[in-house]
């Protein structure tokens, strides 16, 4: 993954490699205890976060293909971009969970945020965090019902598409990913709200990433092309580095979906670029 030291820090947690393990928690501790001194790193001016989000069930290493996980992590990416946050990611293996990671978090699995030795486990909190106490948060979050629940329960409908597999299913797929392109052709703006990301765009293309992927590969289904406003949309966001960065790979999102459905899976994967 590509790294900007001057906000942006990867840390890939090697569930398997009791070394790096060991080195990885006793640097993590030591930076909680100067952060929760001062509530930053080596004293600068911007506050450390780090979001532990789920590995890659393929290789163990990379971003896996948790929805929440990369909503979040496209909140804090852009609060980073704008300089009001340090941000480390941290990728953990479940189904290899290291020992100090049990120990410290117990069965809670990511995402989990950590702010100055605090961790938030839930995702209504870690939502909640983000809005009210990481700086600059609040902007992210707009107030837009309308757009609220345009985008709600789309993700229900495609994990019902993938069950049910019929035409019906899919019919009413399709018919809500219209009623979104025709939001944006009547907003006549780049983004959900504005010509500005916000909360509801972080959520809403992971989404919509899965849909593609999941969807073509299971189902057979496309996101018709005829929905220009969404196609143009979705081409914006695939020129943001809050979402190229935190996107998972292309056989992880098929991968989550094997393992819902215990799906045989293969023995060897290597992880290509996401398309």
């Amino acid at each position: 993954a590509r790294s900007r030291d001057y906000f942006f820090q990867f840390v890939f947690a090697y569930c398997d490699r009791s070394v790096l393990l060991s080195a990885f928690f006793s640097e993590y501790r030591k930076m909680s205890e100067e952060i929760a001194e001062n509530g930053h790193e080596n004293g600068g001016d911007d506050p450390v976060i780090e979001l532990i989000i789920k590995a890659s069930t393929i290789d163990g290493i990379r971003k896996g293909a948790c929805l929440f996980c990369q909503e979040y992590f496209m909140d804090l990416y852009l609060l980073a971009e704008l300089k009001t946050i340090r941000l480390k990611v941290t990728t953990v293996d479940m189904q290899k969970p290291p020992p100090d990671f049990r120990t410290n978090f117990e069965a809670t699995p990511p995402p989990i945020l950590i702010d100055r030795g605090l961790a938030i486990l839930e995702n209504e909190k870690i939502e909640r965090y983000i809005m009210k106490s990481v700086p600059g948060g609040h902007n992210l979050f707009v107030q837009d019902k309308e757009v609220a629940t345009l985008i709600e329960n789309l993700y229900s409908k495609l994990k019902l598409v993938l069950v049910k597999k019929d035409d019906k299913k899919n019919a009413m797929l399709q018919a809500h990913l219209g009623r979104i392109d025709k939001h944006l052709r009547e907003r006549a703006t780049r983004f959900l709200t504005g010509d500005t990301m916000c909360c509801f765009d972080c959520e809403l293309m992971p989404r919509l990433q899965h849909i593609r992927v999941a969807g073509k590969y299971f189902v057979d289904f496309d996101i018709p092309k005829d929905f220009v406003h969404l196609w143009r949309y979705m081409y914006h966001m695939y020129q943001l580095d809050a979402f190229t960065q935190s996107c998972p790979a292309d056989q992880d999102i098929i991968n989550h979906y094997k393992l819902q459905q215990a799906m045989k899976m293969k023995k060897h994967e290597e992880l290509e670029t996401p398309t």
